[in-house]
């Protein structure tokens, strides 16, 4: 077998989920918890189950939508039928303020790329109708009730930055990784930029009046 094929049938893993990590010329070692456990819920458990897919449900874009429902599938089957709590009679029901957005097709692009640690060159648009080029490392998708965050790595700039999605193009999707693992990212974007840690703590009523063209004073939601 080739080096070549090695690295095709790693990224064939990344692209099926698998947590793979490491980088070419290094070595990879598969993450922990690929294997999934027996399935086996509290009935506390499975209300939250079910209380969570019923938020990504209203709140998603289509494929999230699907996935939340071939996933309730799933655990259901995995659980059989004679199950003592079946997931579709929990007591609970997500019901969050009504919400008219649909998610845009790049939302979907974006969490594959941030799974397979892959580079992206986007094109933005910030509140004064100004637009950039950037290429970027994305590193998370912060969910909030009718806006979504992409917090990543930019090349440009050289720090952590933020990103409506919503406003937003990606213009491409590198084939090249970026070069430090997003779990090392992840914990530096949270040590040292925490006014995201601020603005995930109120309410998002504030959120949703920047949605609607009603600046925030201090708030992250403007690329900057």
């Amino acid at each position: 077998m080739s080096v070549r094929s090695i690295y095709r049938d790693i990224d064939t893993l990344r692209a099926l989920g698998a947590p793979v990590e490491g980088q070419a010329g290094v070595g990879y070692q598969l993450g922990s918890g690929f294997f999934l456990p027996d399935l086996t819920f509290s009935a506390d458990e499975a209300d939250a189950l079910v209380l969570g897919l019923g938020w990504v449900r209203q709140r998603r874009d289509r494929q999230l939508a699907a996935s939340s429902d071939s996933a309730l599938a799933k655990i259901e089957a995995a659980r059989g039928v004679s199950a003592a709590v079946p997931l579709a009679g929990a007591p609970t029901v997500a019901a969050a303020s009504a919400s008219t957005r649909v998610d845009p097709p790049d939302a979907g692009v974006l969490r594959d790329a941030v799974r397979r640690q892959h580079k992206v060159t986007i094109r933005y648009r910030d509140l004064k109708e100004v637009e950039s080029e950037r290429q970027i490392w994305p590193i998370a998708i912060v969910y909030f009730d009718d806006v979504r965050l992409l917090a990543a790595w930019c090349e440009e700039r050289a720090a952590f930055r933020h990103f409506r999605i919503d406003r937003l193009v990606v213009t491409a999707v590198l084939a090249e990784r970026y070069p430090e693992r997003r779990s090392a990212l992840v914990a530096r974007w949270r040590a040292q930029d925490r006014d995201w840690r601020t603005l995930l703590t109120k309410s998002d009523t504030a959120v949703r009046h920047y949605a609607v063209g009603t600046p925030v004073a201090g708030s992250l939601l403007e690329e900057r």
